[in-house]
């Protein structure tokens, strides 16, 4: 292949089977716990896959209106939403829409709860536990660090007027294997529990890593199931990122490569633009058939084509010289990647596929020139 034939977007893959693989360990969890789960779509939001996640969720869980919306119009069944801060006129539309909101303070609580009750919504109130088991990203990840802005400490809860709430929403978690999860209930239930005996459900939020191998699903039913039964309350997680674990990719090609002291295969996808979390975080996304910098013959750094001088992905070793066309793909790549994707340097979005269950690939959304303008404020 030569370089002008090499396309010039990536592509997100989703695959339906493994999806459906860590579902049926979601209703495994449900089945055995009788918990709710919701899918958090901030994490994960893919209306092609909700004719099947549907079947096994309770609903979503929404960061303000937009993803509200969805929630109600693509998904169906219960929709929840927190935001750290509502509009009058927010949480008038969304009491109408939402079966439940969650309030982030006492203050927005008691200024809002009558047109939530009017409409028939369910009344939260998220509580900053000061509980933190979030190991990636640092501060950036932690709702919990001092002076988070998230959620009302325990002394303030005093303060509450709880004949307002119907539930608790605690959310300390990110990426957090089966000990984070129990660690909080745990703690929730040592240090919250006169608060936990005046509402009706427990939310604990996301963060749940429940597919991740390694997690111990028995452990964390069997914490939810302790719970329950100490306090006779429902309870609800609201996992994204552990619902789709490993169940895509972002399939990308080499441009170029490029030796300034160090061999860099330069690619049609962009760590700032396609995959801002290998940035944020940071972490060194897995490559099919790579390893580690030194394990094999040939080693590259791994960049985008952005005028970011950080735009990279890390350092690989291959069994076979990278060139122009070389396929690079992405694993684990349907959680907060397609949802955090932008278009710096005019850098085109990647299109969308699903892998269905008998192996065919269909395309289900491709961006072009229009998009990239319509999102500047252009009319097409």
């Amino acid at each position: 292949m030569v370089e002008h034939d090499i396309p010039s977007q990536p592509v997100f893959v989703l695959d339906l089977r493994k999806l459906k693989s860590n579902l049926e360990n979601v209703k495994r969890l449900k089945s055995d716990s009788k918990c709710k789960v919701l899918l958090a779509t901030k994490a994960f939001a893919m209306p092609v896959a909700f004719d099947l996640m549907r079947k096994y969720l309770d609903g979503t869980t929404a960061s303000g209106e937009y993803e509200a919306r969805l929630g109600v119009e693509e998904f169906g069944k219960e929709v929840h939403v927190y935001s750290p801060a509502y509009t009058e006129s927010e949480v008038a539309y969304l009491s109408n829409k939402a079966t439940h909101i969650y309030f982030n303070s006492a203050q927005q609580l008691h200024r809002y709860a009558k047109t939530c009750r009017r409409a028939g919504c369910s009344i939260g109130l998220r509580v900053n536990p000061q509980y933190s088991n979030v190991s990636i990203g640092g501060s950036l990840y932690d709702p919990c660090v001092p002076g988070s802005r998230f959620g009302e400490i325990k002394r303030r809860l005093s303060e509450v007027d709880w004949s307002l709430v119907d539930s608790l929403h605690f959310h300390a978690l990110c990426e957090s294997m089966h000990e984070g999860s129990i660690g909080l209930i745990e703690h929730i239930a040592n240090d919250f529990g006169q608060y936990v005996r005046r509402v009706d459900t427990v939310n604990f939020g996301g963060g749940h890593f429940l597919n991740k191998p390694g997690f111990d699903l028995t452990k964390l039913i069997n914490a939810i199931n302790a719970f329950r039964r100490e306090f006779d309350v429902a309870v609800t997680l609201e996992p994204g990122a552990g619902l789709v674990v490993n169940a895509g990719e972002l399939h990308s090609q080499v441009i170029a490569i490029h030796n300034n002291e160090i061999d860099t295969a330069i690619i049609n996808a962009s760590a700032t633009t396609h995959m801002p979390d290998v940035i944020e975080t940071p972490y060194t996304p897995d490559i099919v058939g790579a390893s580690n910098a030194g394990d094999l013959a040939y080693n590259y750094r791994l960049a985008g084509r952005t005028c970011m001088a950080g735009d990279v992905f890390g350092d690989y070793s291959f069994q076979h010289p990278l060139e122009p066309g070389s396929k690079i793909i992405f694993a684990d790549q349907m959680h907060y990647s397609i949802v955090k994707t932008n278009n710096f340097n005019g850098t085109p979005s990647a299109n969308l596929a699903v892998r269905h269950e008998n192996g065919s690939i269909e395309t289900i959304a491709e961006f072009d020139y229009r998009d990239f303008k319509k999102n500047l404020g252009f009319k097409n």
